[in-house]
């Protein structure tokens, strides 16, 4: 069977608002479901190209200081 997951994915989120998008964020971490995790890394991976390096900067910063709180 060939699944193509981040295509999937994407059809699930096309067309979803901002708020659209927080929520399926929001629900995602709150359910703590491990089958959320590849929906979340499409989403980030979206975002990472279209980031612009100070952006990119940010986001790796807020990470550092998140995995290094834990």
């Amino acid at each position: 069977m060939d699944l193509n997951l981040r295509k999937a994915i994407m059809s699930n989120v096309s067309g979803n608002s901002a708020n659209d998008l927080e929520a399926t964020i929001v629900d995602a971490i709150q359910s703590g479901e491990e089958k959320m995790l590849p929906g979340l890394g499409v989403l980030f991976e979206l975002y990472w190209q279209q980031a612009d390096e100070a952006e990119k900067t940010e986001v790796l910063d807020s990470l550092e200081q998140a995995v290094n709180k834990q």
